[in-house]
């Protein structure tokens, strides 16, 4: 498994930019950026999201974790669990609103079973 450092530094490599490049676009520190490259910090959540937003990737494909089989999808209903099965009016919208933005991230899963 990789580490998140060194995903980073492949994903900053692949789209050819130097760490400053990467630093700048990200409104870090070079040297903030060099030390989550070579693993001797982390970033803070916020940062973690803008580095996967900036790439086009999940926090989860950041961190190195491999996708779950098929078989553990999620389903409408896995999601209404809490609420006995049923999601409740006023959040169907926010769950259409995730799913859609999912969608857009990852085209390749619509109509994927």
């Amino acid at each position: 498994m990789t580490t998140l450092g060194q995903n980073i530094s492949a994903l900053r490599k692949k789209r050819g930019l130097s760490q400053a490049q990467l630093a700048d676009k990200l409104g870090i520190g070079t040297s903030t950026l060099g030390m989550y490259e070579t693993d001797k910090r982390e970033p803070s959540y916020e940062t973690l999201s803008n580095i996967a937003d900036f790439f086009d990737k999940s926090v989860d494909e950041l961190l190195g974790r491999k996708p779950k089989s098929k078989d553990s999808a999620l389903t409408w209903a896995d999601l209404g669990m809490p609420y006995g099965g049923k999601i409740p009016d006023e959040l169907k919208e926010t769950y259409a609103d995730l799913a859609e933005s999912y969608f857009k991230r990852h085209p390749e899963m619509l109509n994927k079973r």
